[in-house]
């Protein structure tokens, strides 16, 4: 079992930047795949940002060249680095883990982008 606790939502103005955190705790040695997923109000989850075994970072159309992904594997830390945000980036953002055979979601952390 893998147990995924994030943090860092909150509210920000358009332009600004924010950071997420993800840190994994349990058997984190068979996860293969980590990121980000969100689920914007009234739409389905979307992938934002993920690692894919040794491959990656992926990100989604519309976070590239905006948002980064990056993990530190001593903390079994995954963090969210969103810049230049847009209200469109508004939602409910996930930590999500992929092990064989299992997959694991976080608790979810709200981020609005507003004036």
């Amino acid at each position: 079992q893998v147990q995924l606790v994030e943090s860092g939502g909150g509210l920000v103005q358009p332009g600004g930047s924010l950071r997420l955190s993800c840190t994994a705790s349990g058997n984190t040695v068979t996860i293969i795949n980590i990121g980000w997923y969100r689920q914007p109000p009234g739409n389905q989850r979307e992938m934002v940002a993920l690692f894919r075994g040794s491959a990656g970072p992926f990100y989604g159309d519309s976070v590239k060249g905006r948002f980064t992904i990056s993990r530190d594997n001593a903390k079994d830390t995954v963090y969210l680095e969103m810049d230049n945000m847009k209200p469109e980036d508004t939602g409910v953002y996930y930590c999500h883990a992929r092990s064989r055979g299992s997959t694991y979601w976080g608790q979810g952390t709200q981020v609005t982008v507003s004036s």
